[in-house]
């Protein structure tokens, strides 16, 4: 299941993710590093890519050949930021 990172909407399965691409439902640029697969807040350049270009704006449509749609199977990550819950979750 595919979903916008702005508005939490589902994306539909068969619409097209090219690089100016817009969520239907808010309207926000759905090829960029906020959905992508390989977005990690902290690591270097925030991108998992070891080969992909800097990205600054990570909210705007960009050109990365890396780009994968994050898939969410239907499960929400938590929004911690809180380093000693993400460690106890680790090792449970």
């Amino acid at each position: 299941m595919k979903v916008c990172h702005f508005c939490k909407k589902e994306v539909p399965a068969d619409f097209p993710i090219g690089r100016q691409a817009q969520c239907p439902g808010c309207g926000e640029d759905l090829h960029c590093c906020l959905n992508c697969v390989f977005y990690e807040h902290g690591v270097y350049n925030d991108c998992r890519e070891n080969q992909a270009d800097r990205v600054v704006d990570k909210n705007r449509s960009n050109f990365c050949d890396f780009f994968r749609f994050r898939d969410t199977c239907g499960k929400a990550e938590p929004l911690s930021s809180d380093p000693r819950a993400k460690l106890e979750a680790l090792f449970k």
